[in-house]
């Protein structure tokens, strides 16, 4: 037998858009350039760490990813986040996080960081199991 729970479900936390970031990538500006001018846009990062891990860098794909990764933190704490709850997909303004967060995983499995990179695929399905089928992760316990 469950039982509901009494206290109510975290609810998910926002993070509020930013359109800037996104249109200068969508107009073709280098992620370089965007983080320069945007340092604390996840989306940037988590782009710079994706084309670093596709071009074989991986240090410089975890040092990208774990930027973001630290960046998108402080973005959910300061919009109520307080350390767990999800954090859809579902929000377009959270994907850079979750990317950032995925691209966290993928590098640290990539230089043999197994407890890092475990306990990164756990908070990603954590928080979004959407991002995890998204951004091509494996299921917890897989």
């Amino acid at each position: 037998m469950t039982h509901p729970n009494l206290l109510g479900e975290t609810p998910a936390t926002h993070l509020p858009d930013e359109p800037s970031p996104r249109e200068a990538l969508a107009a073709g500006r280098s992620a370089a350039e965007v983080a320069a001018a945007h340092p604390t846009s996840c989306l940037a990062w988590a782009t710079l760490a994706e084309t670093a891990l596709a071009e074989g860098r991986t240090v410089e794909g975890y040092a990208y990813a774990r930027t973001g990764y630290h960046r998108g933190l402080d973005a959910l704490r300061r919009n109520g986040w307080k350390g767990h709850g999800p954090v859809p997909w579902e929000h377009g303004p959270t994907r850079g996080f979750l990317r950032a967060l995925a691209a966290l995983g993928a590098a640290a499995e990539q230089i043999s960081e197994t407890a890092e990179s475990e306990r990164v695929r756990t908070f990603l399905a954590d928080c979004s199991p959407t991002a995890v089928t998204e951004l091509g992760g494996r299921p917890e316990g897989e």
